[in-house]
């Protein structure tokens, strides 16, 4: 069965400055997306479509692309300002694209099983790709179940500011009922908490499930996703700036009955650089993780077609 991981990366040249401007986090000039494909391929994913622009295509797979083509299958597509449906333009004066639901949707074609969909810069963990990759083997490809990854707050956090993070709210079943956005989350000592809109105090235990921008689809999803795609553009088609992102069309669809989502714990720590400060703390993660034996020295070293294997310490008698 083919099995994708689909990488959101169209704005990864702008966040960047440029792709050759990206900082290595790992010890022989990796990304936090090496990592992530590298994870992708230990868990059983066969293929990955890096969705990207037009203009940083050269530089893309001239680096990224042309490091991970020798151990996986590997496609693309393209997220323009421009790609709408029939009748509806970009109004003048606006420069990005819609969102991950537009970015999405270019993989229509792209993919023909159950895949994953992750934020290019967000390193998520062995675990989590393991636990999507097990849900993904039961499902076929016209099943509208799909499912999110939840990892706990405390293992999100940033030592250098507050964040903002979608708390999920299970039903009983498992199944996801909504999320809640929380934003100003900060960490003081031993204590979580966001204020609400009045400005009050909310105390969080860190337990909580939130999202990543960490999902599991199957192809049944572009369908729903159009349809909202153009209900957004009816609507909002003349802002500047409005986007449609993956959990808002989630939520609708949830609402609508027009799917499922099975949310998936996960115990692996996210790492991000959400403030520059962050940057060093990845660095040191990364090698940490190195050190435990969970990952190479050199992810991508030659070694008969395959990513490098990582040493495992031996456990303790």
């Amino acid at each position: 069965m083919q099995k994708t991981l689909v990488v959101l990366a169209a704005g990864i040249g702008s966040r960047y400055g440029g792709l050759k401007q990206m900082d290595p986090i790992g010890p022989s000039g990796e990304f936090i997306i090496d990592y992530s494909v590298y994870d992708a391929i230990r868990a059983g994913f066969n293929r990955v479509v890096f969705i990207i622009r037009h203009d940083i295509e050269a530089a893309f797979k001239s680096t990224i692309g042309g490091r991970v083509a020798g151990h996986i299958e590997v496609g693309y597509t393209f997220q323009e300002l421009g790609d709408l449906p029939d009748g509806i333009a970009p109004p003048a004066g606006r420069t990005k694209p819609w969102g991950t639901v537009q970015a999405v949707l270019t993989c229509a074609n792209a993919v023909a099983g159950p895949f994953a969909v992750i934020n290019a810069d967000d390193f998520y963990g062995r675990e989590s790709y393991a636990v999507l990759s097990r849900f993904l083997d039961t499902v076929t490809p016209e099943a509208d179940e799909y499912a999110m990854v939840g990892f706990k707050l405390n293992n999100t956090l940033s030592e250098h500011g507050s964040v903002t993070r979608g708390i999920c709210k299970s039903r009983s079943d498992g199944r996801l009922e909504g999320l809640v956005e929380a934003s100003g989350i900060t960490c003081e000592g031993d204590r979580i908490f966001f204020a609400d809109a009045g400005g009050k105090r909310n105390d969080l235990s860190g337990d909580q499930l939130v999202s990543m921008n960490f999902w599991g689809f199957t192809p049944s999803v572009f369908g729903p996703f159009a349809e909202e795609f153009r209900e957004f553009l009816q609507a909002r088609a003349q802002e500047l700036k409005s986007e449609l992102v993956i959990p808002t069309a989630v939520g609708s669809l949830v609402a609508k009955g027009k799917g499922s989502v099975r949310v998936l714990s996960t115990s692996s720590k996210w790492f991000g650089i959400t403030y520059p400060q962050d940057k060093d703390g990845v660095i040191a993660g990364i090698r940490a993780l190195i050190g435990q034996g969970e990952y190479p020295d050199n992810l991508w070293r030659k070694s008969a077609g395959r990513p490098a294997t990582p040493r495992r310490r031996p456990s303790a008698q």
